[in-house]
């Protein structure tokens, strides 16, 4: 019996095995301790969001009959059950490694501990805590006697208070409390009289004022039991034409909050009857996704953890590096119409590009800034800036994305902000996501306008341009600013049909202008020549575009590919896809950035790109892939590439047994930490050592 080649690894299962490589970095005794307990919390904030998003859209697949394995390769149902089954593996191992680290907090004298076994000196502050800072949010509901259930907050936490007398066991009673953990701290520093660092979390100061709170009762037993429940949070948009976009984005925000169950945890302590009344109350009695946990849920607030303990236990903060051709005080769009630049977030600077915005609005012959937003920072400069710069007078547009999955509602706030200041919003594109990375920026010089350009791999975001892995193209070249300009002018008048020579642009040609990349490669191995390709992505789930990789691979051509996240690509397949070879870096750094590199016959073609390989990327948004036309730049993105490849410590082989494995380093070769490496790539150039672009 031949035994079936098994050419697409399921999404889900592999976005599951994407995390466990975060679960990883928790248990790696070579990081520093509060950074491994980070990432404990950035595993279980990811796993929040995967249950919220894609296990709520397998749910409704199975509620609307959906059979076909078509869209997430396997049926809905037998996905299910793999997602279940995985889910449980990665608790289990959580579970462990969050023992493990208690022990290294202890070692390092930091402690956690919970209402039992506080000080007096302790409890006093507690107390107060508690009466003045915590009391006043807490809203209890009584629920033994209501006829309705009380709602569930998506994500949100809750004690579920079991109360008896032991003198009469039929004198019990009930009730829910919120922990207001997104207003308060979870993890409370304590005062001590030794060298250990005490740590309390909320939930367990809830839990010692509990008397307090049910003073009037007379009950014996005061118990709290966490649970946490799980929403759908896809929004549904409806199509009635008398509401505007924010209306609709408002209410399917309100939506959202009251979606469909998709996971419900609980402390496996809880009484029976307790759980079971939950249960009933949240009509969950027959529901698959219940989890059994500890005493504490929503572990992703470990990535607050308070920076307590010596300096030993955090990464050692990295000074952000100026590019060595935007020196302080230099006018940025002067450089940029020299030469092109490309910025290397978080190794650069995002002041840069911040510096690069002031000057614009304050610069008496730019005459308009058009940018597109799909995240942005809580407290953005970069709003600061456009809002300045309509105040000089420019004209600013801004293309805002009010469909970035949990940015709406911030995305909303800062549409708003924007006009009030006198900036054009234009909402999106009807039917797609504008996910493209583009700022253009016009000048009057010798009185004709000439127009600078901004397009990345990354958000407009100086929070997240700290820890996520990005390129942006700042360049002045005509072919590509032209067409910039064209981009634009499809947002503000969607009817215009335009053709690119040099952007690649998705929905409409983004595509099949890889594939031409693609077969290009697959024609010259055929004949002999050299054929490769570089690529770097988050994901790659489009099966049309892996087909494609699979026929070049067939054909001889080499392909090395870095994917942080999901990849639904089986690589190692004797006939089909031995010449694929594809690692994962996870570190102290979010690899973001999208890298394509073509050797097309020796004259190799470059592109950084906002655009992963999947479906929704390629046929559902509005997305930019650039060409690097700069001989040294052209240089950098390689070596950058091969420095990747070369990552024998923090890169995982992606295989079709989703297992994991490091690459192994062999005993005569060097250590190489990719992201380690270009920050001394990076300052080294900087400061002169690596030459010049």
């Amino acid at each position: 019996m031949v035994k079936k080649i098994v050419k697409f690894v399921n999404r889900e299962i592999s976005w599951l095995s994407f995390n466990e490589r975060v679960l990883q970095e928790a248990a790696d005794p070579s990081l520093p301790l509060l950074e491994r307990l980070k990432f404990l919390g950035i595993f279980s904030s990811n796993q929040d969001e995967f249950f919220s998003v894609r296990v709520g859209t397998v749910h409704r697949m199975i509620d609307a009959g959906v059979k076909s394995s078509e869209i997430i390769g396997d049926s809905p149902k037998k996905t299910m059950k793999m997602i279940h089954k995985r889910v449980l593996q990665l608790r289990d191992r959580f579970d462990e490694i969050f023992i493990e680290l208690e022990k290294e907090l202890e070692k390092a004298n930091i402690s956690i501990i919970n209402e039992t076994e506080l000080s007096p000196q302790q409890q006093d502050f507690v107390r107060d805590y508690f009466i003045s800072k915590v009391r006043p949010r807490l809203v209890p509901i009584m629920f033994r006697e209501l006829r309705k259930f009380p709602y569930l907050k998506n994500q949100a936490i809750y004690l579920a208070i079991a109360m008896y007398k032991y003198r009469d066991p039929q004198d019990f009673n009930y009730a829910l409390i919120e922990v207001p953990a997104d207003v308060l701290p979870r993890y409370l520093p304590l005062p001590s009289d030794t060298d250990t660092q005490y740590i309390i979390m909320l939930d367990d100061i809830i839990r010692f004022g509990l008397t307090n709170i049910f003073s009037i009762f007379d009950y014996d037993s005061i118990i709290a039991y966490t649970i946490k429940l799980t929403r759908d949070a896809e929004l549904d948009i409806d199509d009635d034409v008398m509401k505007s976009f924010f209306e609709k984005i408002s209410e399917g925000l309100k939506q959202r909050e009251r979606g469909e169950p998709v996971r419900f945890v609980y402390d496996r302590e809880i009484p029976e009857d307790l759980l079971h009344i939950i249960l009933e109350g949240l009509k969950l009695k027959n529901f698959e996704n219940i989890v059994p946990g500890g005493r504490y849920h929503n572990a992703r607030d470990f990535m607050n953890f308070p920076d307590v303990g010596t300096s030993s236990l955090l990464y050692e903060k990295s000074k952000q590096i100026r590019h060595p051709d935007l020196p302080v005080n230099r006018s940025v769009l002067d450089v940029i119409r020299s030469k092109d630049v490309m910025l290397c977030y978080p190794y650069h600077s995002f002041d840069h590009m911040i510096d690069l915005l002031r000057e614009a609005a304050i610069d008496p012959n730019v005459t308009d800034i058009k940018m597109t937003f799909y995240r942005v920072a809580k407290n953005s400069n970069v709003v600061n800036a456009l809002i300045n710069a309509v105040k000089n007078g420019k004209s600013v547009t801004v293309v805002i994305e009010l469909q970035a999955r949990f940015d709406e509602m911030a995305n909303i706030y800062w549409t708003q902000k924007l006009e009030e200041a006198g900036a054009t919003i234009i909402d999106g594109v009807p039917g797609l996501k504008v996910h493209a990375k583009l700022c253009e920026i016009t000048r009057m010089e010798n009185d004709i306008p000439v127009s600078y350009a901004c397009i990345g791999t990354g958000n407009f975001n100086e929070a997240t341009a700290h820890v996520y892995s990005d390129h942006s193209l700042l360049t002045s070249n005509p072919a590509i600013t032209k067409e910039v300009k064209h981009l634009f002018d499809f947002f503000e008048h969607t009817y215009k049909h335009i053709s690119y020579d040099h952007l690649i642009v998705a929905p409409h040609y983004m595509r099949n202008k890889i594939y031409r990349l693609i077969n290009i490669e697959i024609r010259n191995a055929r004949a002999g020549k050299k054929a490769y390709m570089y690529l770097k992505m988050n994901n790659l789930v489009d099966r049309r575009m892996i087909e494609k990789l699979y026929d070049a691979s067939q054909a001889g051509v080499k392909i090395r590919m870095v994917i942080r996240g999901i990849c639904s690509l089986v690589p190692g397949i004797k006939g089909l896809s031995e010449n694929i070879a594809i690692t994962s870096i996870v570190d102290k750094y979010l690899e973001h950035s999208r890298v394509f590199i073509f050797c097309n016959g020796g004259d190799e073609k470059y592109f950084i790109s906002s655009a992963d390989w999947m479906v929704r990327n390629l046929d559902r948004r509005v997305e930019v892939a650039v060409p690097i036309y700069d001989i040294s730049i052209q240089k950098e993105l390689k070596q950058f590439m091969e420095t990747q490849f070369a990552d024998n410590t923090k890169a995982r082989i992606i295989n079709k047994e989703q297992n994991n494995k490091y690459v192994k380093r062999n005993l005569s070769s060097d250590i190489r930490r990719s992201q380690d490496e270009l920050y001394t790539f990076f300052n080294d150039k900087a400061s002169g050592k690596g030459g010049t672009q």
